[in-house]
């Protein structure tokens, strides 16, 4: 009897041990995974940090304001791989001053994310346009997200090969580049649609050259071709109904002075006109007069309503005429503290405005102290 229990002991013992001996080869090896798979996870964050901390050390020794960098488009922070190095070669190779790519950067950090394939292939369709190289960089210093907001060099490709099949010079293209650089981040059926609009306007009002009057209007206002077909549809009925114009004068306004009105919303430009003619009425003018001022400087519509009646109180209160604000519209570009200013160091100078020209008061700096002078002089 004591032997068989001295057997079952022994048996419970080692099926004991084995089950033991199963457990901790089961927690050592969950263990060890969990360990590996932790360990995995931790470096690949590490890896990230120290990616993160090289792009802000190159940055920083580039010149690059990081702070406003990150306030304007912080995602590019957290992108895996930049060309920040590359961008920078790049545009040294170009002509551009290690300042202004630190400004560029700092303005448009997505641009360090374009490759080198693609910035080389943009600058060549660029320099089919503008003449130099020189040229392309003044542009970026001034507007980087003209050159980088896109990275569709297709697109680019084939708005400037519609462009000029429809008649727009190279000097056309060099305007609408420095200018309005986002119609060529356009879709090309969207500049098709404009373009093909201004067409059917010129047929429409008796006009037999097309491509001419496309020139000229965007010219005059190289941001047409961003706006939507159906806004300029409605300013151009705006201005033939509300001043009662023949096809032939519509014509001359939209292709001179008119043409930046097209792309104003309708809305605005109805309500600015609409408080124009209000003041001026009140003011003892009548309509053909009202009409005959807003047409020989169509820009006053931009004006917003208590910005134009601001400046209309402040030349009547310097005993300047209404007869004298319609024959001279545009004294009403200077703002009222270079209006007041002017006045005042007119009249110290003994020039009498109710009865003399008042058009100075629009003159450009330079001309204008040259002209006081002369007055202080006499």
């Amino acid at each position: 009897m004591a032997p068989r229990n001295l057997l079952c002991m022994r048996s419970n013992f080692l099926f004991g041990s084995r089950c033991w001996m199963i457990q901790l080869s089961a927690e050592m090896l969950f263990k060890s995974v969990s360990f590996r798979l932790f360990g995995v996870k931790y470096g690949s964050a590490d890896a990230e940090h120290l990616k993160n901390e090289e792009l802000l050390n190159n940055l920083l020794t580039m010149g690059v304001d990081v702070d406003m960098a990150k306030r304007r488009q912080p995602g590019v922070f957290n992108r895996v791989g930049t060309n920040e190095q590359d961008l920078k070669m790049f545009l040294l190779s170009k002509g551009a001053k290690e300042e202004v790519i630190a400004s560029i950067i700092s303005r448009y950090p997505r641009a360090i994310t374009r490759t080198h394939e693609s910035l080389s292939k943009r600058w060549d369709l660029w320099r089919r346009i503008m003449t130099s190289d020189l040229e392309i960089v003044n542009i970026l210093e001034r507007s980087p997200e003209s050159f980088f907001r896109s990275n569709n060099n297709l697109n680019l490709e084939n708005n400037i090969k519609f462009l000029y099949s429809v008649g727009l010079t190279r000097k056309c293209l060099c305007r609408l580049l420095t200018n309005a650089p986002r119609t060529f981040s356009n879709s090309l059926d969207l500049n098709k649609q404009m373009v093909e609009l201004l067409q059917e306007i010129c047929l429409s009002l008796g006009h037999n050259d097309p491509t001419d009057f496309v020139r000229k209007i965007i010219l005059k206002n190289p941001f047409i071709l961003s706006q939507s077909t159906k806004r300029v549809k409605a300013n151009i009925e705006f201005l033939q109904s509300t001043f009662n114009l023949n096809n032939e004068e519509l014509l001359i306004l939209i292709r001179g002075p008119g043409a930046e009105i097209l792309d104003l919303s309708n809305d605005y430009a109805k309500r600015n006109y609409t408080n124009i003619k209000e003041k001026l009425f009140s003011l003892g003018c009548t309509e053909e007069e009202v009409q005959k001022f807003v047409l020989s400087y169509p820009d006053v519509i931009f004006l917003g309503e208590r910005k134009f009646n601001d400046k209309i109180d402040c030349l009547m209160e310097e005993k300047i005429s209404i007869s004298q604000i319609i024959e001279n519209p545009r004294i009403l570009d200077s703002s009222i503290n270079t209006l007041k200013n002017r006045i005042k160091e007119l009249v110290n100078a003994g020039y009498n405005l109710s009865t003399s020209s008042i058009t100075l008061l629009s003159w450009s700096q330079k001309r204008y102290k040259a002209k006081l002078k002369k007055l202080n002089i006499g």
